[in-house]
């Protein structure tokens, strides 16, 4: 593999238009069709097999209406200071509440606190019971927004309402989580590197093969019933191991040319080496998000899927993009100062390198072995 991986490092480092061309037409291609996909919708969340889900599917079976996995919602009226909840004015809120609660499509069934004797002693309290169609995680926002304004009519007309159960529940959003990560990530390797345009090689192809990816998930959401949720896995596990493996090679190259090899051969070498690393981690990372299907729950198996297909790209694009970038680049990934020469060919003399930190760190542990798994030990206890 390594003789593979060498041939295709130098191949992309030669055709470097070629290559940075065709991931630019795949992230262009997938950006266009998770643009004119149909949203994906939310996906029902079931573990065959189980005691819990025959229990549902038996409900299911012999009371078709009774949705026994389906969403709830309880909302509570209080009546104000020296009022009940008897009193004609709050009965009449109430049943008006109660009607506006029955008019959804997803609605199952609306218990009348009235009729289902749910008033408290001291006729200040009432609940009504909602019984949704589908799970929390199915319902439509249309459905949420609709138990919200009816809670809001009635606090209008002077109730204190409050709404409980879990169909107000959804998944949370993602919102700057990741800018926020990526920059975290572009300090860290500037520092690292001692050069920005080292530190911005990881990034730049870790963004493009998540945005291949999550596209590519988000193109395909409805076909397949991806729900919401598979693209947010996608993006963490991509964004993680495309900078993770385009760091392995970016570092190979440095390393290659501070030994004084041409920028063909290095970057050859660079996935050569480290591109071997860089398959056998995929893999076993591909493996891994695969195997949630052993688990079989529909939901997981999907989004490990489509999570490993991220994966796969983050590869392949270490693999080729990387050096096609390394090729733009030049010699500038190197930090000032270490920039090694060559006279006529021959490996230019120069000083030692000043061991780094990394370096002293493998010293320490080479030279104490017992000491370091010590501490490992109790740090695991």
């Amino acid at each position: 593999m390594a003789t593979f991986l060498y041939k295709l490092g130098r191949l992309a480092f030669r055709r470097r238009h070629f290559v940075a061309l065709i991931w630019v037409a795949l992230l262009t291609l997938a950006g266009v069709g998770a643009a004119s996909a149909p949203p994906a919708g939310n996906t029902s969340f079931s573990i065959p097999g189980t005691e819990a889900q025959k229990a549902f599917d038996l409900l299911e079976q012999r009371f078709p209406g009774a949705s026994a996995d389906g969403a709830t919602a309880r909302v509570v009226f209080k009546a104000p200071s020296g009022e009940k909840m008897t009193d004609a004015a709050n009965k009449a809120t109430v049943n008006k509440t109660v009607k506006g609660l029955s008019a959804g499509s997803e609605v199952a069934s609306v218990a009348d606190p009235y009729t289902g004797h749910a008033v408290s002693k001291d006729g200040s309290i009432a609940y009504a019971s909602v019984k949704y169609k589908v799970s929390g995680m199915e319902l439509e926002d249309s459905s949420r927004t609709a138990l919200k304004d009816a809670a809001q009519d009635a606090r209008d007309a002077g109730l204190t309402v409050e709404i409980g159960g879990d169909a107000l529940s959804a998944a949370p959003e993602t919102g700057a989580t990741e800018v926020i990560g990526i920059a975290i990530a572009a300090v860290v390797l500037v520092i690292t590197f001692g050069s920005l345009l080292a530190a911005g090689l990881p990034l730049l192809t870790a963004v493009i093969g998540v945005g291949i990816g999550v596209s590519t998930v988000t193109a395909l959401a409805h076909a397949l019933d991806l729900g919401t949720t598979t693209s947010t896995l996608a993006t963490m596990i991509g964004l993680a191991v495309g900078i993770d493996y385009a760091l392995f090679i970016v570092s190979r190259y440095r390393a290659e040319l501070a030994e004084g090899r041409e920028r063909e051969e290095a970057a050859g070498r660079a996935v050569g080496t480290a591109g071997s690393a860089v398959v056998f981690a995929g893999l076993t990372v591909v493996i891994a998000l695969v195997g949630l299907s052993v688990v079989n729950i529909p939901m997981l198996t999907k989004m490990g899927i489509a999570a490993a297909g991220t994966v796969v790209v983050a590869v392949l694009i270490a693999l080729t993009m990387i050096p096609a970038l390394l090729g733009y680049a030049g010699r500038r990934v190197q930090p000032t100062g270490q920039k090694s020469r060559l006279l006529g060919g021959a490996r230019a003399a120069k000083k030692p390198a000043r061991p780094n930190m990394g370096t002293r760190w493998a010293s320490f542990v080479v030279r104490r072995p017992v000491a370091v798994l010590l501490l490992g030990v109790i740090g695991l206890g």
